[in-house]
C-alpha cells in the first residue's frame, strides 16, 4: 500500500513537468513545421520570386498593350498600325505581299 501511494506520488510531481514539456514540443514543432513556421518561410520566398517574376512579364505585356491602344486612338491613329491590323483581320493582303509583324 506504502509503495503504491509513493508511486501514485512520484506520478503527480512528474505530471506538471511532464504537461509542460508536451506544451513546449508542440508549440516548438509548430514555429519550425507549422503553416507560418520556419520551413514554410523558405518556400513563401521562392514563391514570392517567382510570382515577382510573373508579375514583370505581366507588366511588360501591359506596356505593349498600352502602347498598342494609344497607337489605335481614333483622334490620332498610326497608319501603319492601322493598315497592318486591317490587312490582317480583313485578310486583305494579296498573295504577293509579305507582312513582316515589327513586335
Amino acid at each position: 500500500m506504502k509503495r503504491a501511494r509513493n508511486l501514485w506520488n512520484m506520478l503527480r510531481s512528474a505530471a506538471t513537468p511532464a504537461f509542460a514539456m508536451i506544451i513546449v514540443a508542440f508549440f516548438g514543432g509548430y514555429a519550425l513545421f507549422g503553416a507560418n513556421g520556419v520551413l514554410a518561410g523558405f518556400e513563401y520566398r521562392q514563391m514570392l520570386e517567382k510570382r515577382q517574376a510573373e508579375l514583370a512579364l505581366l507588366q511588360k505585356e501591359k506596356a505593349e498593350v498600352a502602347n498598342r491602344v494609344v497607337l489605335l486612338d481614333p483622334k490620332r491613329a498610326n497608319p501603319d498600325l492601322v493598315d497592318e491590323l486591317v490587312r490582317r483581320e480583313l485578310g486583305l493582303a494579296h498573295p504577293d505581299e509579305v507582312i513582316i509583324p515589327l513586335h
